[in-house]
C-alpha cells in the first residue's frame, strides 16, 4: 500500500468520524434536553453537563460506526488487509483517546459560565397540571394542584379502576411521570442507545483509572472490532457486507455490556480465583479472540493464494 492509499484511508476515517460524532452529539443533546424538560422538579443540569453526556455517548457510536464504514471502504478499494487494520486501529485509538481527553478537560469549565437550568424557563402549565406516562387515557395520572410552582406539593393520583388518592406532600426523591410527550421509540433503538450509554460510561471509568487501564480496554475492543470488520466480506454487494458488520458490532456491544455488569464481574472474579483482576478478563478475551480471527483470516488468504498459484 503506497502513501497515497494510506492518506486516503486516513482522510476517509477522519471525515467519517467527525461527521458521525457531530451529528450524533447534536441529536443526543436535543434528546437529553427534552428528557430534562420532562422532569419535575428539574434536575440540576447545565448545558455543559448535557453536552458532555451527549458527546461521550456519541464518541462510542462514532468509534463503532467509523471502523465499520472505513473497513468496508478498504475492502472495496482492495487495500492490503494487515496495513488497513493497523492503520484503522491507530486512528481509532488516536481519536478515542484525544476526544476523551478533550471532554475530560471541558469538565473543568467553571460552573459560573454555565448557570444551572431553571424550571421557570420552561413553563409547563398552571394549577391543575395533569402528568401522565403516555397519551393513553388508561395510564396512571398525577394532577398537580398548585402546578409547577409546587411540584412536590399537594396532588391527586388517578389510577385506572381505583379511587382517587390525595397527597399533601411528596417525598423529596419522587419522580413524576413524563410530561406532554409519549415514548414511541422502537425497542431495538432504545436497547441500542442504552448499550452505547453503558459502554460510554465504561470508557469514562477506565479513563479516570489511568491511561494504561484506558488504552488496554479501548485498544483491545478496537482491535477486535477491526479484526471482525475486515473479514466480513461474504457478499460482492458492499451494503450487505456493511450490514453484516453492523450486526457483528451490535453483538460485541451487547456482549461488552453484559460482561461489564457488576454481577458478571463478581462471577468472573470468583471463577478466576484471584489469578488476575476481573477487569482484565474481558480485554484479554477481546485480544485473544481478535488474534484468532486474524490468524484464521491469514491462513485462509495463504491457502487461497497457494491454490491460485497452483492453477
Amino acid at each position: 500500500m503506497n502513501v497515497r492509499k494510506i492518506s486516503s484511508l486516513i482522510i476517509f476515517f477522519s471525515i467519517t468520524f467527525i461527521i458521525i460524532f457531530a451529528a450524533s452529539t447534536g441529536i443526543k443533546f436535543l434528546s437529553l434536553r427534552v428528557d430534562w424538560i420532562k422532569n419535575l422538579p428539574p434536575k440540576p443540569e447545565t448545558p455543559l453537563t448535557l453536552f458532555l453526556s451527549a458527546a461521550h455517548w456519541a464518541l462510542t457510536l462514532s468509534i463503532f460506526s467509523s471502523i465499520a464504514i472505513t473497513l468496508n471502504y478498504a475492502v472495496r478499494r482492495n487495500f492490503f488487509a494487515l496495513t488497513a487494520i493497523v492503520c484503522v486501529i491507530l486512528l481509532s485509538l488516536f481519536f478515542c483517546f484525544g476526544f476523551s481527553l478533550a471532554l475530560d478537560q471541558w469538565k473543568s469549565v467553571p460552573a459560573r459560565s454555565m448557570p444551572l437550568a431553571q424550571s421557570s424557563a420552561f413553563p409547563l402549565g398552571d394549577k391543575g397540571l395533569i402528568l401522565t406516562n403516555a397519551l393513553n387515557r388508561n395510564e396512571t395520572a398525577v394532577v398537580l394542584l398548585n402546578g409547577t410552582a409546587e411540584p412536590l406539593g399537594p396532588r391527586v393520583t388517578a389510577i385506572p379502576g381505583q379511587p382517587l388518592v390525595f397527597q399533601q406532600t411528596a417525598i423529596a426523591d419522587f419522580d413524576f411521570p413524563s410530561v406532554l410527550f409519549g415514548d414511541d421509540t422502537p425497542w431495538f433503538i432504545k436497547n441500542l442507545s442504552i448499550d452505547i450509554r453503558l459502554n460510554a460510561e465504561m470508557l469514562q471509568q477506565k479513563f479516570s483509572e489511568g491511561i494504561f487501564s484506558y488504552l488496554f480496554y479501548a485498544g483491545s475492543l478496537i482491535f477486535l472490532l477491526c479484526s471482525l470488520g475486515y473479514i466480513i466480506k461474504f457478499s460482492a454487494w458492499p451494503l450487505a457486507n456493511l450490514f453484516l458488520a453492523a450486526l457483528a458490532f451490535r453483538g460485541i456491544l451487547a456482549f461488552n455490556t453484559f460482561f461489564n455488569n457488576p454481577g458478571m464481574q463478581d462471577v468472573i472474579g470468583s471463577f478466576l480465583n484471584n489469578l488476575m483482576p476481573a477487569a482484565f478478563a474481558l480485554p484479554l478475551f477481546f485480544l485473544g479472540f481478535g488474534i484468532l480471527v486474524n490468524l484464521s483470516s491469514l491462513l485462509s488468504f495463504t491457502a487461497k493464494r497457494r491454490f491460485d498459484d497452483e492453477d
